[in-house]
């Protein structure tokens, strides 16, 4: 009962939930100080905007990227500028990869970069835009999520009642945050083998430090997951710019619960699978040319739930590299909710140019591994 259900889930909180929310409560923190700053001087050098584009979705989490689907459906930014963010943003799996391996992270970061940098310039460069013919035009009034105004802009109002909805009430990332900072304490030695766990639990008199704070935090995650209806909290520009410290506590206790509890299904699952059939992951059509064309069709699937399950497989072993690569370049996360709701040709256009990279990365991985 613990290796098989208990372990995965204490690992889901400790190996990746704890650093998770530290992560997002930084970036969230840069968001929240420096977040206008970016999209205004964006704005001013058009002949920057790929490159600024890139910038912004290759940042963990899909807050970079969501800030810029509103200014090009507002023409503030090109085509390019968004299918750049697009193709370099890993969406919240990211996350996951920066928790398991943080030097990993950082070549595969720096890889999406490249290729969203070259994409968006690309796409500028052949004058690719669904929008064009709309320009002299004064812009749409389309339904937007609430959190978004018709145009683009921030309807703060809708904004409000969305955070309602979806965020968990204050003592609930308040119980978060109590147990991940002892779980952050108690994590880092453990993880990075700087302590013998089974030592540090005998101090304890026979208490796992590790498994009940995992459990514990896996649970409360869970919780402020269902508060949350399931649903993501970064997926408007409002919650992509939080407006103080507080919300930007309360976002990041619900974005770090939701991909904590996907990762925990992925782990769990894979445990069970793994325990009960003997399947370790080498009998699935994932490897080869054909695991990069499934992982950059399964790239094509909006949000990041799908995303985070599909990460933590490769992490648990399941996946080939190309296979993730290309994932990861043809993913968009939620940053396309919003495009989606403003301009939607665009935005399925935007999602089909991506998964063209993803494919030809992956390919040549294969031929260079």
């Amino acid at each position: 009962m613990t290796d098989l259900v208990l372990r995965p889930l204490a690992d889901a909180f400790m190996q990746v939930g704890v650093y998770v929310a530290v992560m997002v409560a930084l970036f969230g923190w840069l968001r929240w100080r420096y977040g206008d700053r970016v999209t205004d001087g964006l704005t001013r050098r058009r002949k920057l905007g790929p490159l600024v584009g890139a910038l912004l979705g290759v940042s963990p989490g899909c807050g970079g990227a969501i800030i810029l689907m509103p200014l090009y459906a507002r023409r503030k930014v090109s085509f390019g500028t968004a299918v750049a963010a697009l193709a370099a943003t890993m969406g919240d799996s990211s996350w996951v990869v920066l928790a398991w391996n943080p030097v990993f992270a950082v070549k595969l970061h720096g890889l999406l970069f490249a290729v969203g940098l070259v994409t968006g310039y690309v796409v500028d460069a052949l004058g690719i835009d669904p929008a064009r013919s709309l320009r002299r035009a004064p812009a749409p009034v389309v339904a937007a999520p609430a959190g978004l105004a018709a145009a683009g802009g921030p309807d703060l109002a809708g904004a409000r009642r969305l955070l309602g909805g979806l965020l968990p009430r204050v003592p609930a990332s308040t119980a978060f945050w109590g147990l991940t900072t002892p779980a952050f304490a108690v994590s880092v030695p453990v993880v990075f083998q700087m302590v013998d766990a089974e030592s540090l639990t005998r101090t304890l008199g026979g208490v796992d430090p590790y498994l009940a704070l995992g459990v514990l935090g896996t649970l409360v995650a869970v919780l402020i997951f269902a508060a949350g209806r399931g649903r993501l909290a970064d997926d408007t520009l409002e919650t992509a710019q939080p407006r103080s410290a507080g919300a930007t506590l309360r976002h990041s206790a619900h974005e770090a619960s939701f991909i904590t509890v996907w990762v925990a299904v992925a782990y769990l699952a894979w445990e069970v699978v793994t325990r009960t059939t003997g399947f370790d992951g080498s009998q699935l059509a994932l490897t080869g040319l054909v695991g990069v064309l499934v992982g950059a069709a399964i790239g094509l699937i909006p949000g990041c739930a799908v995303q985070i399950v599909f990460t933590g497989l490769y992490v648990s072993g399941g996946l080939p590299l190309p296979t993730l690569v290309a994932n990861a370049i043809s993913q968009d996360g939620d940053a396309l909710i919003p495009l989606a709701a403003l301009r939607r040709h665009s935005a399925a256009l935007a999602t089909v140019i991506t998964t063209i990279p993803a494919a030809a990365v992956g390919a040549a991985l294969l031929v260079l591994l």
